[in-house]
This record gives C-alpha cells, sequence and structure tokens, in this order.
C-alpha cells in the first residue's frame, strides 16, 4: 500500500511538472497547467496554423477574414485583427490567446493579458518559422502528432522549392502592396523572404519598415526587372498595368509583371509555399527573357 501511495504521489507530482512551457516570438514564456481547450485567435494566420496544427476544433474566437480553411467561416468574430471587442474575447472564457504582433495593437494584448488571460504573439518573419509555429501551437493545443507531420512537410517542400531555385541568378524585384498609397515590403517581412527564395532580390529590402511606403520616383530608379502585385483579392489587380506608363523600366519593358493571389503570399501559413511556387515561376519568366549573350 506505501508503495502504490508513493507511485501515485511522484505521478501526480510528474503531472505537475507537466506544464506547458513555450517562448512566444516577442522572447516573453508561456506557461499552461495543460493544453488549452478554448482557444482565440487574434489573426487570420493564426486561425489557419491552429487548423493546420490539428487544433482548429478548439478554436472558439476569431477575427474578420480568417476564412481558411472552410470551418474557420462558423468560429464567433471578436471584431477586426487591429479593432478587437476585447468584451467579446472575454465573454468566450478563453485559456489562450493567440495575438499578432505586427497585427494588433499593444494595448488591447495588455488588457487581455490584465484580465489574467495567457496571451501568446505570434511573428513569423521568415518562411523557415512557420514549420516552427505549427510545432508550437501543437504544444499549446496538445496536437503535436498532427503539428509535427504538417511542420515536416512543410520543411521538406521548402527544402525542394530552395534546391530548385537557390543557384538561379538573381532578379531585381519590387513587390507591390498597394496602389495608393504606394507600399511594398521591407527587409523583415516574410515576402522579402520568399522573394530571396525564389532567386531574386527585393528592391527595397534594405528597409526596416514591413510595409514601407515608396513612391514611384524610388521604383523609377530601383528600375526593378520584375514588378509582381498581390492586391486584395484573387484576380489581377488593374493597377498592375499603371507601371507600362513607364517604358524605361526594365519590368515594363519585358512585360515581366506578375501576379500572386494575396491569400497565397501574404498569409504566413503553410500555404505560403504554393504563393512562393508561383512567385519563383515568375521570376523564372523574368530569367528568360533575358537578351541573349
Amino acid at each position: 500500500m506505501k508503495a502504490v501511495l508513493l507511485l501515485s504521489l511522484a505521478l501526480c507530482g510528474g503531472a505537475q511538472a507537466a506544464d506547458i512551457v513555450l517562448k512566444d516570438d516577442t522572447g516573453a514564456t508561456l506557461r499552461l497547467p495543460a493544453p488549452a481547450r478554448r482557444i482565440v485567435s487574434l489573426a487570420p494566420h493564426v486561425t489557419e496554423n491552429l487548423f493546420a496544427a490539428g487544433a482548429g476544433g478548439q478554436v472558439v474566437g476569431t477575427v474578420d477574414y480568417s476564412d481558411y480553411p472552410e470551418a474557420a467561416k462558423k468560429i464567433a468574430r471578436v471584431g477586426g485583427y487591429s479593432r478587437l471587442d476585447l468584451e467579446a474575447v472575454a465573454a468566450l472564457r478563453p485559456d489562450l490567446i493567440i495575438a499578432w504582433e505586427s497585427g494588433n495593437a499593444p494595448g488591447h494584448v495588455a488588457k487581455l493579458r490584465s484580465l489574467g488571460i495567457p496571451v501568446f504573439i505570434s511573428q513569423p518573419n521568415r518562411i523557415e518559422d512557420v514549420a516552427e509555429q505549427l510545432e508550437k501551437f501543437g504544444q499549446l493545443a496538445g496536437t503535436s502528432a498532427v503539428a509535427n507531420g504538417a511542420a515536416a512537410r512543410f520543411r521538406a517542400r521548402l527544402a525542394e522549392i530552395r534546391k530548385q531555385y537557390s543557384g538561379q541568378p538573381r532578379v531585381p524585384t519590387f513587390y507591390q502592396i498597394w496602389k495608393q498609397p504606394l507600399m511594398s515590403v521591407g527587409r523583415q517581412q516574410i515576402i522579402s523572404d520568399v522573394i530571396s527564395l525564389c532567386g531574386g532580390s527585393n528592391v527595397f529590402g534594405q528597409v526596416e519598415q514591413m510595409a514601407p511606403k515608396v513612391s514611384e520616383e524610388a521604383v523609377l530608379a530601383a528600375n526593378p526587372e520584375a514588378i509582381i502585385a498581390s492586391g486584395m483579392g484573387d484576380s489581377r489587380p488593374e493597377w498592375l498595368d499603371d507601371w507600362k506608363r513607364w517604358k524605361q523600366i526594365t519590368a515594363v519593358a519585358r512585360d515581366n509583371l506578375f501576379f500572386v493571389p494575396p491569400e497565397l503570399i501574404q498569409r504566413h501559413t503553410p500555404r505560403i509555399l504554393e504563393g512562393a511556387a508561383r512567385l519563383c515561376e515568375h521570376l523564372e519568366t523574368a530569367r528568360h527573357r533575358r537578351p541573349a549573350r
């Protein structure tokens, strides 16, 4: 009987010691006594990654534009990522909130933490970070078997793309997010990492801001060999053709004006590899259009 009691105490002690302890993307340590069962996601990419990590069924609240996979559309909304309804978040009684560092207001995150709700901050700035994000979400939700498999497949596909394009000649590339104001991507934005993966060089890759505003003059001075736009929907934005009036730009002269759907390239999720494959194909087209020497 004494041995059984000691074994029970040891098992209980082991359970107590089995808290989930993880560092988020800001370096802050998060501790959960058990896997989260009621998760609120404060960004579309977080929602998508939770589903990919096998934890979609544990998401009880999310924000506008969380539309992938199809099941995500049925989850209760708590506002937009930049305009949260904090009362709606609290009413869902979450045992974990996953926020987006560059999308959610710091004041909102601080308020939620002040309510005693654990908050994990997501900020995957490099393609490789997506796989790590899947693994961490799996740990937080207790779905590591699914999450680790998804992460392994992501890394394998990424390695294939890198092997195919890493040795290709560089293509100076301008990535346009929007027209008014004219916006691109800076060094720390994950799309800049995709451009590099494909053998391109971001003409605004030295800029520190995530999504810097740029001028037409700056684009003319950079003289990109390829211009890639995303826009807001599934269709090629009409304003991409506005560049055709600048015949002196190499990208225009060679008809290297390309489109990648934003949901495939602007979200930090496994689908970014679909967007990367398309972007890589566009840059390969640009290489084939170089004059013969």
